[in-house]
């Protein structure tokens, strides 16, 4: 049998181009060849699309971009011709079949519906939630107003629009009015904790909104709980699958993206250390989340877990991280199924959507 051909693209012209980039280099090292082709399309910084003929270990750091045979390349949209054009130095095009595209694409242009809506377009089998499920777990305003209709709790929460033009004091009295300080202050749509603060008064909560404004015209301000963070991983199309959980001992005061990527000091505890009839429970709101707002393939929830055993769902995040130290690839290990055997599965889900749907 011929082995199907899997392109996986990694970069992105978002915040999180390099964890891309380190993921990327992961799943490529990780899908198994016996079964799967690999064709790389890296996407730079200010978006260029460049067919990747290189070598797998320098798409990390990268230096990819300087491989002197990459060249420029685009998805077809003809979906009579399922895969991509790599446009030649001397200006002629070259067709390439794809089988499935694994867009390993964290935060804008990447995860919130954009390249999921490309690869719709061109009925393009491809790997993680679809269009509209992507865009709406991206943006954490929408999420919460579905989620918190589906009965599931929530963080506190308030939204500030760059358009309402508010003044520092009139969201500061807003955050006194509604839940009070600490509170933690994000762009409604990144990932990765990029632009992510905790603000403890009137003063920080104006930087906070600050630097969340430099990446989104939305900005959630949520009261902060205090607890521990659990995560699940989930798995499936229409029958979803939650794994064990973890939760995580921060090197920083929260997990941002230094103690995410960068601070190896960050603990993860595999199986998270809560009760088995607690982790029973918080699985089970993973799936209702997961089906509440559409998602397939993939998506890891996250939760966060007071002294008093309160759950509050905190985000989903439908393309996690998969380098060598992320959570999602290491619940589905720990719960039996093998990183190489996960990324098979996400390929065959992505391909079974596509054929259910075509």
């Amino acid at each position: 049998m011929a082995k199907k051909r899997i392109a996986v693209l990694f970069g992105g012209a978002s915040s999180e181009h390099e964890v891309s980039c380190v993921s990327a280099s992961s799943v490529i090292a990780n899908i198994p060849a016996e079964e799967y082709e690999i064709v790389c399309i890296g996407i730079t910084k200010k978006g260029k699309w460049l067919f990747y003929p290189g070598e797998w270990d320098r798409i990390a750091d990268g230096s990819w971009e300087k491989h002197p045979d990459c060249c420029p390349c685009m998805v077809s949209t003809d979906n009579a011709k399922k895969g991509i054009y790599k446009i030649l130095d001397d200006q002629t095009v070259s067709f390439l079949a794809i089988d499935c595209f694994f867009p390993v694409l964290h935060g804008k242009n990447g995860e919130d519906g954009t390249i999921q809506g490309l690869f719709e377009m061109s009925m393009i089998p491809y790997v993680g939630c679809d269009t509209c499920s992507s865009a709406i777990c991206m943006d954490k305003a929408y999420a919460h107003v579905i989620l918190e209709s589906a009965g599931i709790q929530m963080t506190p929460w308030i939204l500030c629009k760059r358009s309402d033009r508010f003044r520092p004091e009139q969201i500061a009295q807003k955050v006194v009015d509604s839940f009070g300080f600490p509170v933690f202050v994000k762009p409604a749509n990144a990932g990765s904790s990029v632009g992510v603060s905790k603000a403890k008064d009137e003063n920080e909560l104006e930087q906070a909104v600050k630097l969340a404004f430099i990446h989104d015209d939305k900005v959630l301000i949520e009261k902060a709980i205090v607890g521990i963070e659990v995560e699940c991983a989930v798995l499936g199309n229409q029958e979803p699958e939650a794994s064990v959980l973890g939760d995580i001992t921060p090197a920083n005061e929260f997990y941002d993206y230094e103690a995410k990527y960068e601070n190896a000091a960050s603990e993860l505890h595999i199986p998270a250390r809560i009760s088995q009839e607690l982790s029973y429970k918080i699985r089970g709101i993973a799936v209702e989340a997961f089906k509440a707002m559409g998602c397939s393939g993939l998506a890891r929830v996250d939760f966060f877990v007071t002294q008093t055993q309160e759950v509050y769902l905190n985000e989903l995040n439908t393309m996690p991280g998969f380098t060598s130290i992320s959570m999602y690839p290491k619940l589905w290990d720990a719960t039996g199924v093998s990183y190489s055997a996960l990324l098979d599965k996400l390929i065959t889900l992505g391909m079974e959507r596509a054929e259910m749907n075509g």
